[in-house]
């Protein structure tokens, strides 16, 4: 037995009635600080307006201040109240199928296959690649690595990640799947780690998404701002909905799956989120999604400016993919429903900030406070006592695996101040574009 300090519940008690404690005390800790940014917000909105109208002035001081502190003290306090949780180690590892969807990756899949056979697994593990049309030479380059353990599909035309991943479920011969991108590597120790939460779970746990970090952090100033995009924003999330009862994306870059379910809810769907459509399709039958905070995975982020808003608007269109595929998953009588209901403010806060707060600081820089006003600040302290714990929680998992740390503070205040100013209008034209039903295309790094 041992134990880490990664969330959820300590072994033999009521985890369903410790979630549903930390999730009152949470959200009654969020509501107070709502209350005081609400109190202290009066007179600026009422300034505001004078201006605009008290309609459009609350709408947008809602979407850009209100809105973000409460969820900020929310994940604030939840983080705050995770305790120590115990796990035991299995006698026997179960089999393994590694699902890895290649298109045009000969860049970076042997080393993605270099990472898989350093693994310390005590169990085989079956490797599926699926070369999904590539016309870079990645199936010829599999095929050279030579492991008989891997075994290379092709499909006669790039038909997307979907499609491909559906050939190679259809191929697994074991009851747990394993999704790898084909430009990920993996800690020594990621898929022991991530099948150890499987087990160690709640019996109803049907996935587990991996803990993924940026591999390329040093390339250039926008993979440095990604990093502490993936070091605090992603996982203090995950930390955060894996406590409620489900992590609300097993990203296709590294997570574990249940094989039978997978097949009775169809795969993964056509689309451009189909790795949030298909957790959601889970959650939405009543199963568990957990998060493996020690089953570290590091990806290659894009480098360009292009590369991240096309990955940015893909998320934001899975969000509405998701939705739209599974509405039922708001009827659930259940902390899930809360964390997916949370989504729904996405597109407003990205409005309100890209057409409200942007404008607002133009605004500010020549004295006219009307958007950019002391709730805001508020917002400051909130974020960065998220920022403080999702630090040391992040630290104390890289010690345990003996991974370095990438001490960047130049580009953390960088990543505080601008990086929204980026994400946030790249991820409202998303929700625009799914909205408007314009053609959707996976892009590439």
């Amino acid at each position: 037995m041992h134990m880490r300090d990664d969330d959820p519940y300590p072994s033999g008690t009521n985890r369903a009635s410790i979630g549903a404690s930390r999730f009152v005390v949470a959200a009654l800790s969020a509501a107070a600080w709502t209350g005081l940014s609400l109190w202290l917000a009066v007179p600026w909105v009422e300034d505001f307006a004078a201006i605009v109208g008290s309609p459009l002035a609350w709408a947008l001081i809602f979407g850009i201040a209100l809105a973000p502190g409460f969820m900020n003290a929310f994940h604030t306090a939840s983080l705050l109240m995770r305790v120590k949780r115990r796990y035991f180690t299995p006698a026997h590892y179960p089999r393994l199928t590694l699902l890895i969807a290649a298109y045009n990756e000969a860049s970076g899949i042997a080393q993605t296959l270099r990472s898989i056979r350093a693994q310390r697994y005590a169990s085989e593990l079956e490797i599926i690649v699926i070369d999904d049309g590539s016309t870079d030479g990645t199936a010829e380059l599999v095929r050279a690595i030579g492991d008989p353990r891997v075994r290379l599909l092709t499909q006669p035309k790039n038909c997307g990640k979907a499609a491909a991943l559906n050939r190679g479920l259809e191929e697994a011969s074991c009851e747990l799947v394993v999704t790898v991108d084909a430009d990920c590597e993996l800690h020594p120790d990621a898929l022991r780690f991530l099948v150890e939460e499987y087990l160690n779970g709640q019996p109803q746990t049907a996935a587990v998404a991996g803990a993924v970090f940026v591999q390329n952090a040093r390339s250039n100033w926008l993979t440095r701002l990604q990093h502490w995009d993936y070091f605090h924003g992603i996982a203090a999330t995950k930390h955060v909905q894996s406590g409620y009862g489900g992590t609300l994306v097993a990203q296709g870059a590294f997570s574990l799956y249940r094989r039978s379910i997978l097949r009775e809810i169809g795969g993964w769907p056509k689309g451009v989120g189909e790795d949030i459509v298909v957790t959601w399709a889970i959650l939405r039958r009543g199963w568990f999604v957990g998060y493996a905070a020690d089953a570290l995975c590091f990806t290659s982020v894009p480098e360009s400016l292009g590369g991240l808003a096309r990955q940015r608007v893909r998320w934001a269109r899975g969000m509405i993919e998701a939705f739209r595929s599974q509405p039922g998953i708001l009827l659930k009588r259940r902390l899930t429903t809360f964390l997916v209901s949370c989504n729904l403010l996405f597109p407003w806060m990205d409005f309100a900030f890209t057409f409200g707060f942007i404008p607002g600081l133009v605004l500010a820089a020549f004295g006219h406070y009307w958007l950019v006003g002391p709730v805001t600040l508020m917002l400051l302290p909130s974020a960065a006592v998220v920022a403080a714990v999702m630090f040391r929680t992040s630290t104390q998992v890289f010690a345990r695996q003996g991974v370095r740390i990438v001490r960047d503070l130049p580009a953390l205040v960088a990543y505080t101040i601008g990086y929204s100013l980026i994400l946030q209008p790249v991820s409202f034209g998303g929700y625009a574009m799914e909205l408007l039903g314009t053609r959707k295309t996976w892009g590439t790094k």
